[in-house]
């Protein structure tokens, strides 16, 4: 009888074993690390008061699963440029997204802890985003530009991919620094983020499979894995935090990966989470514009923004708010893949 699964899915289902070992084993040495040099995280005085006993949490976390994942993948260019066929295409532009996006956060969360611009403030805002541009410029400049060119995009009911020409390089700037802010925002609850981004990682590899593209899915699942690993530290009460590390590299490589498989149309529906939370804060700050306009005073939608915190005020327990989420998450996941194969 043969076998149903094909060696290519076993091979990215092992890595994502292999890298959620990695991540699982590292965790514990790296959070003593983080305390003893005091890397915690310092919560803004607008947060919810439940919140205010997380201070003092290591921060940086996303280290736990980005550099597990860029050993793997540098690891498996370094054999496919030895002729040895480890992955099939070159997963280097994927590398270069994570790496340089989970830079860009440590360095914002570094100057959080050290409150150069107030008590958890990082980077500035305008600094902040002008690197984020950068990054998916040249992200954006390479998927044109190719070999090969990623210029097109799918859409649900058609059986056939579009091409965008060079219409693909504005989009992707605005995909990268859409989402990668959008996992920031979800970072406000423990294994919120990650959850509902190891479900995204898992839907997207699966339609980058079944797209024949085994060398996307591998890294999906790899990275899926080591999301676990950091998810056992994570957990209620968390013992770490991802910060901007961890979310800006989730968050951009999420976006390119739905670029790469032609299904970032269906991005706000598989990361419909990530979306749901753009929309509030975005809806919060215009309502509090316009009612300040009309009438003297400003205000609000939501109890608070992000959408999290809304719900938090209301009532719901940290745990409901994120075993919710994460069941929107997985409904939203399963209508996305189903849609990519209309």
């Amino acid at each position: 009888m043969d076998n149903p699964l094909e060696p290519g899915m076993a091979y990215a289902l092992a890595l994502g074993t292999v890298s959620f070992l990695f991540a699982a084993v590292w965790g514990r040495p790296l959070i003593g690390f983080l305390r003893r040099k005091g890397i915690g995280k310092q919560i803004r005085i607008d947060q919810p008061g439940s919140h205010q006993f997380k201070t003092g949490t290591p921060t940086m976390g996303g280290m736990l699963f980005v550099v597990p994942v860029l050993v793997i993948t540098g690891m498996l260019n370094f054999v496919n440029l030895l002729g040895m066929n480890a992955i099939g295409q070159s997963t280097l532009l994927l590398f270069f997204c994570l790496g340089s996006h989970a830079l860009l956060g440590a360095v914002d969360d570094w100057q959080g802890i050290k409150g150069i611009r107030g008590k958890g403030e990082g980077m500035s805002p305008r600094m902040k985003s002008s690197f984020q541009v950068l990054f998916a410029t040249i992200i954006a400049a390479v998927l044109y530009f190719g070999p090969p060119q990623w210029d097109y995009v799918g859409v649900p009911g058609f059986p056939d991919f579009f091409r965008i020409g060079p219409l693909i390089i504005p989009a992707t700037i605005f995909l990268l620094v859409w989402c990668s802010n959008a996992v920031n925002l979800t970072d406000g609850l423990d294994s919120l983020a990650g959850s509902t981004s190891l479900i995204s990682f898992a839907c997207y590899g699966t339609i980058a499979y079944l797209q024949d593209q085994v060398y996307l899915a591998i890294f999906c699942f790899t990275l899926a894995g080591a999301i676990l690993g950091f998810l056992w530290y994570n957990a209620y009460p968390a013992q770490l935090f991802m910060g901007d590390t961890g979310s800006l590299a989730l968050g951009a490589t999420l976006a390119l990966v739905s670029i790469m498989t032609g299904q970032w149309l269906l991005l706000p529906i598989i990361g419909l989470v990530f979306a749901a939370e753009t929309v509030s804060v975005m809806l919060q700050v215009g309502y509090f514009k316009l009612t300040r306009r009309m009438y003297g005073e400003g205000r609000r939608l939501f109890k608070m923004s992000p959408l999290h915190h809304h719900f938090e005020l209301l009532g719901w327990s940290e745990m409901q708010v994120k075993e919710r989420f994460f069941i929107a998450s997985v409904l939203a996941g399963m209508a996305g893949v189903a849609l990519a194969l209309i």
